[in-house]
C-alpha cells in the first residue's frame, strides 16, 4: 500500500554578485552524507518553518507586507506569504552565513568587523540549531529584516516519485558586500562563486552536480550581463507559473518533461 509523499512548502535564494566577468552567483555543495541531492550544488534554502510566520515579523520586515507578498505569490487564500521572504532570509543565514538585513541607519548590516562577525557567528548556530528564532536575533540586534531587496523568481514542485517533496518558491537577491558567504561544514561542505554559465559547463563535464531545478534557474539567469539587471528584471515579472515535472522512463532512458514538452500531458 503507497502512501502518499507530504510536500512541504520551501524557498530558496540565489545571491547574486558582479564578478570581472559578469554576473556570479552562490552555490553550496550539500554533504555527500546526506538523504536529499547529497554531493549536489545548490544555492542555499529549505522548508518554511513555523517561526517563519512569527506573528510579530511583519513589524521588523522592511518595505513588503504580509498581503502583499501573499498576493505576488498567487496564495489562496492571500495570506501567509511573507513567511517565504522571511525563510530565504533564515536559510541564507544558517547555510550560508548572509543576512540580508537592516541596520538602524537602514544599510545592510556590515559582519566584515571583527566583534560583529564573532556575534552573528554565534547567532547564525543558534538558530540553525533553533535555540533562538531570526526574530529574535533582530529584536536583540535592532535589525530589519530586507524583504525588499528579494525578488520572486521562479516556482517549482518536486514531482511525483522522490521520498521527499517541496513547493519551492525561488528568489533571487544581490549578496551584501561586506558579508563573505561560507558553507557550515554540516549540511553542506563547500562552497563557490561561479558564472551560471560556467557552472553548466562543468556539469555538462561532470565536474559538477546539480539537480534539475538548479539547472533550469541557472539556465535562466545565465544571460543577465549584471546584478542589477536580473533583479530589475525580476521585480517586473508578476505571471510566475508553478513548473511540476514529470518523470518519464522509455526505451531512451529516464526522462524528465516540464509543462510543454512533447509528451507531459500524457506522462500525467
Amino acid at each position: 500500500m503507497s502512501t502518499e509523499v507530504q510536500i512541504r512548502q520551501a524557498a530558496t535564494v540565489m545571491l547574486v554578485r558582479d564578478g570581472d566577468e559578469g554576473l556570479e552567483v552562490f552555490m553550496l555543495r550539500r554533504n555527500l552524507n546526506s538523504d536529499f541531492v547529497g554531493g549536489a550544488y545548490v544555492f542555499p534554502g529549505g522548508a518554511v518553518d513555523p517561526d517563519d510566520s512569527h506573528r510579530d515579523l511583519e513589524a521588523i520586515c522592511e518595505g513588503l507586507s504580509d498581503a502583499e507578498a501573499a498576493t505576488r505569490l498567487a496564495l489562496d487564500p492571500p495570506t501567509g506569504g511573507l513567511a517565504y521572504w522571511v525563510a530565504a532570509i533564515r536559510e541564507s543565514f544558517e547555510e550560508a552565513g548572509v543576512l540580508l538585513a537592516y541596520t538602524a541607519d537602514g544599510a545592510i548590516i556590515d559582519l566584515h568587523e571583527p566583534a560583529a562577525a564573532e556575534r552573528f557567528a554565534l547567532h547564525r548556530k543558534a538558530v540553525d540549531s533553533s535555540e533562538r528564532s531570526l526574530f529574535d536575533v533582530c529584536v536583540e540586534e535592532g535589525l530589519r529584516l530586507a524583504v525588499d531587496g528579494i525578488q520572486y523568481f521562479s516556482h517549482w514542485i518536486t514531482p511525483e516519485g522522490p521520498p521527499r517533496r517541496y513547493d519551492t518558491r525561488f528568489f533571487v537577491a544581490r549578496a551584501p558586500e561586506r558579508q563573505s558567504p561560507l558553507h557550515d561544514d554540516r549540511e553542506t561542505i563547500a562552497n563557490i562563486w561561479v558564472r551560471p554559465s560556467d557552472a553548466l559547463d562543468r556539469h555538462r563535464r561532470n565536474e559538477l552536480e546539480l539537480i534539475f531545478p538548479t539547472i533550469r534557474n541557472l539556465e535562466a539567469i545565465a544571460d543577465y550581463r549584471s546584478a542589477d539587471e536580473l533583479l530589475e528584471a525580476a521585480a517586473k515579472e508578476r505571471n510566475i507559473a508553478a513548473v511540476q515535472p514529470r518523470i518519464v522512463m522509455d526505451e531512451s532512458g529516464v526522462r524528465i518533461l516540464i509543462p510543454g514538452d512533447p509528451g507531459y500531458d500524457e506522462a500525467g
